[in-house]
């Protein structure tokens, strides 16, 4: 386990260093100029070269690109074309209110996909499977963006019973979590669909094994049959889509933060895009990468806590 967290550690290293060389060079590929963003629409020619000569953007693109790695390992991604604000610093201020975003809405999705999934399995070619099964149809199927206005239109225009967004509250607050619930299901309900759908193929396979037969046949009630033996031997599967949903989540809240207008790093990275501004796009990306290798490592880690028969030697 020990070698398969540094081995993982390495392969981090290597693939943020990718990472921000594909993104640097597509940022300075792509057609636009930051000079003319922060200079306005009344700079002038000599105020725009005044201006990429200070932000040292008229030098060589690898030159720039070995610089900002120098600057990465010292700590320092950087400052803002827009607000000349530190990158860490817009970072740390909106970081927390995406996660608290993601958490919620990966409970939610859990929550239901798991049970969901369960049910499904447990009372297979029912009217109950058949129901879990379109929800997990149209769960992937509906955009983002089109159900979080659909709630917000209903929940928060309509029946005015819940707040449409910005998560301006503190979470443990009543106003914090209402303000939490139609951005949670927006956002969790495509991955409480994937999850419902592996839950159901995991539990039915495992359902079908002979150790469960043989169980059965011993007289072992249904509900620890379900819950203690079923469920732990389907949830690697479920293990993996959760993780690698998290990631997603991190790097998708982007449309639910459009939408509900949520401060957070999605509409960060969203408006740093459309700014150009170089060192904030590619401070995001770095960290939403790093978050889900980081991520993938706990599943693996998980796995190990889950099935001890699995090993990474």
């Amino acid at each position: 386990m020990v070698g398969l967290i540094i081995r993982r550690f390495l392969q981090l290293i290597l693939l943020l260093f990718g990472i921000s060389f594909l993104v640097f060079m597509s940022m300075h590929i792509a057609p636009g100029d930051p000079a003319t963003i922060i200079g306005g629409p009344n700079a002038t020619t000599s105020d725009l070269e005044a201006i990429r000569e200070e932000m040292g953007l008229n030098r060589p693109v690898l030159v720039q690109y070995v610089d900002y790695l120098r600057g990465i390992l010292q700590g320092d991604f950087g400052y803002s074309y827009q607000t000349n604000q530190a990158v860490t610093e817009a970072i740390i201020t909106r970081f927390p209110t995406t996660v608290k975003l993601a958490i919620t809405s990966m409970i939610v999705a859990v929550i239901i996909g798991v049970l969901a999934g369960i049910i499904s399995a447990r009372k297979q070619n029912s009217w109950a499977d058949v129901t879990s099964t379109t929800f997990a149809l149209v769960g992937v199927s509906i955009p983002n963006f089109w159900l979080g206005a659909m709630l917000i239109l209903i929940f928060a225009v309509n029946f005015q019973i819940l707040p449409v967004g910005g998560l301006s509250s503190p979470f443990y607050t009543l106003e914090g979590m209402k303000e939490l619930i139609l951005p949670a299901i927006t956002l969790g309900t495509a991955s409480a669909a994937l999850i419902a759908r592996m839950t159901r193929s995991s539990m039915l396979e495992v359902i079908r094994s002979d150790y469960i037969r043989t169980a059965k046949a011993k007289g072992v009630r249904k509900r620890p049959l379900i819950w203690v033996h079923t469920l732990k031997n389907a949830m690697i599967p479920v293990v993996t889509i959760i993780g690698i949903n998290f990631g997603t989540l991190l790097g998708g809240t982007i449309v639910t933060e459009q939408v509900f207008a949520i401060n957070g790093i999605g509409r960060l990275m969203l408006d740093a895009i459309a700014a150009r501004d170089f060192p904030v796009v590619q401070g995001t990306v770095l960290l939403v990468a790093a978050i889900f290798v980081v991520v993938n490592l706990i599943v693996d880690i998980i796995y190990a806590l889950i099935d001890p028969r699995i090993s990474y030697d």
